[in-house]
């Protein structure tokens, strides 16, 4: 069973960040030019939230707020749900599931060190599944 370390080791540490007094569309602008679904707010080196496609669309877009004016702070999630680098792939999956979250940072301690998505998660079940059906095959072929 993979690990969240095994996924980072794969995809890498970066992980894009955004001050809080950022404004959304500086935010929605960044996760476009970096193709990403979400952003780690942070203030210094602290996690102090996650913004999302899903809360630009339900707190700015359909309640008819400015993305220029709105800040981040006032649409992030705050305190996200996090995992450390040793919990297993399906206890993100069933994190994703229990919290109706697509997008978990990664920490060792206090620091962050990476992001998983749901696609990481997904990846890494299919891979693992992969893993187990090539052994069967091969057990079965012997």
């Amino acid at each position: 069973m993979q690990t969240v370390k095994h996924v980072i080791e794969r995809k890498g540490q970066t992980v894009w960040t955004i001050d809080p007094d950022a404004s959304v569309y500086d935010a929605i602008g960044q996760m476009a030019k970096k193709n990403v679904g979400a952003l780690v707010v942070v203030e210094g080196a602290r996690v102090v939230g996650l913004i999302t496609e899903r809360e630009y669309a339900r707190n700015v877009a359909l309640a008819g707020r400015s993305s220029r004016d709105t800040r981040v702070r006032d649409v992030m999630v705050t305190s996200p749900p996090s995992v450390g680098l040793n919990q297993e792939i399906r206890e993100c999956m069933q994190t994703m599931t229990d919290q109706r979250v697509r997008h978990l940072p990664v920490m060792a301690g206090t620091e962050l060190v990476g992001i998983i998505s749901i696609g990481d998660v997904v990846a890494a079940i299919i891979s693992d599944q992969q893993t187990v059906i090539d052994h069967l095959e091969h057990y079965i072929s012997s």
